[in-house]
């Protein structure tokens, strides 16, 4: 159980939120769109169904850019942004 959950005497499956973010791409992106700020850095959420299954989510950064307008050369971050989040949920999910 995460401990804020043990905490208030509640039980919550295995839940981790993973951060991750690069400055040097982020911060440009939130120069040009500051209300970017809110979803940088990236996400991801490592978690257990009642099943037992562990999955992995996160945000879609294609979804972020429309979600705040990100046009032209930001998109450019953007995509960059989509391709390592995919490389790195593919390899976290890969299975042997």
């Amino acid at each position: 159980m995460p401990p804020g959950a043990t905490t208030v005497g509640l039980s919550l499956r295995p839940t981790e939120l993973l951060v991750f973010g690069n400055a040097k791409a982020g911060t440009p992106l939130m120069q040009s769109i500051q209300t970017v700020g809110i979803d940088l850095p990236l996400k991801a959420l490592v978690w257990q169904d009642a099943s037992g299954t562990a999955w992995l989510s996160y945000n879609d950064p294609a979804f972020l850019a429309r979600r705040h307008g990100v046009e032209g050369a930001e998109n450019m971050t953007i995509n960059a942004m989509a391709a390592a989040l995919e490389a790195i949920a593919g390899k976290a999910t890969a299975t042997s």
